[in-house]
């Protein structure tokens, strides 16, 4: 069944290719981006089924404006993908409170601004999806990524919780864990690279920061495959909460889950005797 699906960065990598799958399954898609005119020449120029507009998600404003232009066009928006990010590296000593602000800014605020513009339309028709691409990172902090991590540990917070907000109107919610997938992420216009300041940190940083610029183009996810994985789950009657995509991504996240049981297990005796004692109140 064709849906009306809003995807938020849709100007590169997998916003493109949720895009393009999208309209090339029938779909009317609202493609947002900050730079409008480049979305639809990327998308290849207008369509019936293809409304493009701009989107900064760190902007309020532009979400009701990008909500509204959908639904006057289209009369009703069935699916929000929640895709736009960035990403800034660094050792967290090293990553300046304004970046890190600025990461929260984009990756947890952004689709925020969004859905919150999006989900009096999807009350008011008493169904919608909402589609929040978090990370491995959501579930698992690495190194390198503290600023990142914090970022779609937070997201993946605000969704688990979403989803008993809207549940009792037919919305549903997934959250969406990639792991490490080919698309425009480590490019520098996504990236920000950090500039090694305590001496610390240099040879680490100069080696970690050397090592990700060849995974680009590298990474063992495609990201069109990814594309169709969520229309897939956008066409569910009952979609997954939380969607764990590619190999390496559901290995993290059985590991992490074997890792939480042994450390609820080794609190048990000391953390699990905590309750007040009523009988000596």
């Amino acid at each position: 069944m064709s849906k009306v699906i809003l995807v938020t960065g849709a100007g590169r990598g997998l916003g493109t290719d949720i895009a393009r799958e999208a309209l090339a399954v029938g779909h009317q898609v609202v493609a947002t981006g900050r730079r409008p005119d480049e979305v639809e020449k990327i998308l290849g120029g207008a369509q019936d089924n293809l409304l493009v507009t701009r989107l900064d998600v760190t902007s309020p404003e532009d979400a009701e404006a990008a909500a509204q232009a959908a639904v006057d066009r289209f009369g009703r928006i069935d699916v929000l993908i929640n895709n736009a990010g960035n990403l800034f590296t660094g050792y967290f000593e090293e990553v300046s409170p304004a970046q890190m602000r600025r990461q929260f800014e984009t990756n947890l605020f952004g689709p925020m601004n969004v859905t919150r513009a999006v989900l009096p339309h999807m009350r008011a028709q008493r169904a919608g999806h909402v589609i929040t691409i978090t990370s491995t990172a959501g579930l698992v902090g690495m190194e390198f990524t503290s600023a990142y991590a914090a970022s779609k540990f937070a997201e993946e917070g605000w969704m688990e919780s979403l989803r008993y907000d809207v549940e009792p109107y037919n919305i549903h919610t997934t959250i969406v864990e990639p792991g490490y997938f080919r698309t425009e992420l480590l490019v520098d216009g996504s990236t920000t690279w950090p500039e090694p300041s305590i001496d610390d940190y240099i040879e680490r940083t100069t080696a970690t920061v050397a090592a990700w610029k060849t995974m680009n183009g590298k990474q063992p996810g495609d990201p069109a495959k990814l594309a169709r994985a969520l229309l897939t789950i956008a066409q569910q009657e009952k979609p997954p909460l939380r969607f764990v995509a590619g190999a390496d991504a559901i290995e993290a996240a059985e590991a992490k889950a074997k890792e939480l049981l042994a450390q609820a297990e080794a609190s048990r005796e000391l953390g699990g005797a905590l309750a007040y004692d009523d009988a000596h109140a």
